[in-house]
């Protein structure tokens, strides 16, 4: 485990445990070292407790990953086309309701997102993970993107908008994250 302590412009000490399960401290600029190493201490057994939930939640969520194999381009084609297969009518479906169109649809194995829209060219890039999630799930991340197109940003009118054509999607939500971290 390794601790890194940086000093910024801040009013207080804080940490947080990284991906990897290093420590990273932020302290004060002009703050004495020794103050570090006790704060550092002091938290000793939360660093530990926090390492260990971090872990198990990238062990958990790798483990969800894995479910669908994507490791030759045989195994990605097939994913994309039964997405693809899925997808489609959802488009088609909600894009007439909502009068938007997308220019081009892709599908990419992205673990960080379910969906991307480019607002500028219209396109949007579905992960190939979302045949993980229940069919309703699906739709709310295809309204989501389609939302996108309407209103770039998720604020309160992106909000409205989805209340307007998917009512479920904070359930929906809800259920994918919980999917996401078993």
């Amino acid at each position: 485990m390794a601790i890194q302590v940086t000093y910024r412009r801040t009013r207080r000490l804080s940490m947080r445990i990284v991906k990897n399960g290093d420590v990273h401290v932020s302290a004060p600029i002009g703050i004495p070292k020794t103050e570090v190493e006790r704060f550092i201490e002091e938290h000793r057994e939360w660093i530990v407790k926090a390492r260990k939930k971090t872990q198990e939640y990238h062990a958990k969520r790798e483990a969800f990953y894995h479910q669908l194999p994507l490791q030759t381009r045989i195994q990605v084609d097939e994913a994309s086309q039964r997405l693809e297969a899925l997808i489609e009518p959802m488009v088609e479906n909600h894009s007439r309701l909502m009068g938007v169109y997308p220019s081009h649809i892709s599908y990419k194995a992205m673990i960080s997102r379910w969906g991307v829209c480019n607002v500028k060219d219209k396109s949007i890039c579905f992960s190939i993970y979302l045949l993980l999630l229940p069919e309703w799930c699906i739709e709310h991340v295809v309204v989501h993107e389609l939302c996108h197109l309407l209103e770039p940003s998720h604020n309160t009118r992106f909000h409205l908008l989805m209340d307007r054509y998917f009512p479920r999607w904070r359930e929906a939500r809800r259920e994918t994250k919980i999917l996401h971290a078993k």
